[in-house]
């Protein structure tokens, strides 16, 4: 997505050459968070790892519900308002701003923006060449995320047609995939995680364990102490899950969809070690990717923190204590540390995905 981006930029380059930036946020309804996602500037970007609740950009949210584009010609008439976004644009000496909102079938996704270093750059013919280019962008991210949704609502077809029931449930996640973003989030500075990678890693992590909808109930769901026999068995959703990704991609006809190497990586690889004593390779340190540290030290914090029938829900000091024991030799230590550095940001998750929410 962001090669396109950058392609269309230097396309349109060629007949505005101040235009120095197109950048997409994309929307979450369930959190009512616009977060950047995509961005192509001649001088860096401005905003990066950026998220804002919608409603608490007045601008934003009304241009949101009227579903029209808006430009502002001069954008130095705001550089006394207390907007984060504004300000950091100004910094950067875009003057200049067009912003059109991604709506398809009545359904709002998130803006298209366009910045430019003169004034009084976006003339109502300029804005009229635009609207086909922010179309296509805006189309772009809505199709990437569509052939996502797929896979996901493939697996939980495949879910209650099986009916599947593990401690998987709705809430652990939903809870686990915002998790892991925060982790992401929390890192992305020292790894240089862009905004579409973060991206792609919450939409992915969901689908970490798809495979243990190949697992018999009688290991899925046993409380008790598997035996080497029944934990070799549950081991191998590990490969189930690849195979279900595998034959999901080559149905869907998804084969050229960006990023499906983090998918794979997230589904075989989320149990490896840190120390090689993981499964399925026994990979050691940075050769598991780092998405799937991430989704590890995500999906284990937010099991122990969780209710289960076998049992109570642990504090969440106690569950940083046993990642923080099982550091560096299981667990990622600075993945644990993004997660312990923002607990705050964590418990605003657990409020709102609550397990009752999807009782």
């Amino acid at each position: 997505m962001s090669a396109r981006v950058v392609e269309i930029h230097q396309e349109i380059k060629s007949w505005l050459p101040s235009l120095n930036r197109i950048a997409v946020a994309l929307y979450d309804p369930e959190t009512d968070v616009l977060k950047t996602f995509v961005n192509s500037s001649d001088h860096g970007s401005p905003i990066e790892h950026y998220e804002a609740a919608l409603k608490d950009v007045q601008s934003l949210s009304t241009l949101a519900e009227d579903r029209a584009p808006r430009t502002i010609n001069d954008l130095t008439v705001l550089a006394k308002g207390n907007s984060e976004h504004t300000q950091r644009i100004l910094k950067k000496g875009y003057l200049s701003s067009h912003t059109v909102p991604i709506v398809h079938n009545n359904v709002f996704h998130g803006f298209v923006f366009f910045n430019a270093s003169e004034t009084g750059c976006f003339t109502d013919t300029v804005v009229y060449k635009l609207g086909v280019y922010a179309q296509l962008v805006g189309l772009l991210s809505i199709t990437e995320f569509n052939a996502i949704r797929t896979l996901q609502a493939a697996v939980k077809t495949a879910r209650e047609i099986s009916q599947f029931r593990d401690e998987e449930t709705g809430g652990h996640l939903t809870r686990m995939a915002n998790i892991s973003r925060v982790i992401a989030l929390g890192m992305a500075d020292s790894h240089e995680l862009s905004d579409e990678f973060i991206e792609y890693l919450f939409h992915f992590a969901p689908l970490h364990d798809i495979g243990k909808i190949a697992i018999p109930d009688g290991i899925l769901l046993k409380e008790g102490r598997l035996t080497d026999f029944e934990r070799e068995t549950m081991q191998t959703h590990v490969a189930k899950g690849m195979e279900i990704v595998g034959k999901l991609i080559s149905g869907f006809k998804m084969e050229s969809m960006p990023k499906i190497d983090m998918l794979q990586n997230i589904v075989w690889c989320h149990h490896e070690a840190m120390d090689g004593s993981g499964y399925p390779q026994g990979l050691v340190g940075d050769q598991i990717p780092l998405e799937a540290r991430i989704i590890a030290v995500a999906d284990v914090f937010d099991a122990l923190t969780s209710v289960r029938p076998y049992k109570k829900a642990w504090t969440n000091d106690e569950a940083l204590d046993f990642l923080k024991c099982k550091s560096p030799k299981i667990f990622d230590g600075e993945c644990v540390s993004a997660l312990a550095n923002h607990i705050t940001k964590i418990e605003e998750i657990q409020k709102r995905f609550h397990e009752d929410m999807f009782g």
